[in-house]
């Protein structure tokens, strides 16, 4: 099993998909690092060699931000803007949606369940 950036990557996988498993990698990320370490697509975690792994995890440390850094740096973005009470920084603080979407209906994963009103009728 190998390890990189503190995430057990599946090893049956492919390299390229299985890169995408550590939080902060999409595919585009993914494919660049295999490009760049001349690694071929059809290559599974399990056929790569010690030294491949080593460099795969180089890569990643030194140009990406990754994880638990990644996450600690998106926390902190939106505990700033919930600081300055901007608009964004409000709407966080409610639960609502951020970035523009109605409210009147849908908006429902980010208010949660429906809670009736007591006395309404139609």
């Amino acid at each position: 099993m190998a390890r990189i950036a503190g995430v057990n990557i599946p090893t049956q996988k492919r390299v390229h998909i299985a890169l995408t498993y550590i939080h902060g990698i999409g595919r585009k990320s993914a494919e660049d690092i295999c490009d760049r370490l001349a690694i071929p697509r059809e290559r599974r975690v399990n056929q790569m060699t010690e030294d491949e792994i080593v460099r795969v995890r180089e890569v990643i440390d030194g140009d990406y931000v990754v994880e638990g850094d990644l996450r600690r740096e998106r926390a902190m973005n939106i505990k700033r803007l919930m600081d300055m009470a901007c608009y964004r920084g409000l709407r966080h603080r409610k639960g609502l949606p951020v970035r523009g979407q109605r409210t009147h209906t849908n908006a429902r994963t980010r208010k949660g369940p429906a809670r009736p009103i007591a006395g309404k009728k139609k």
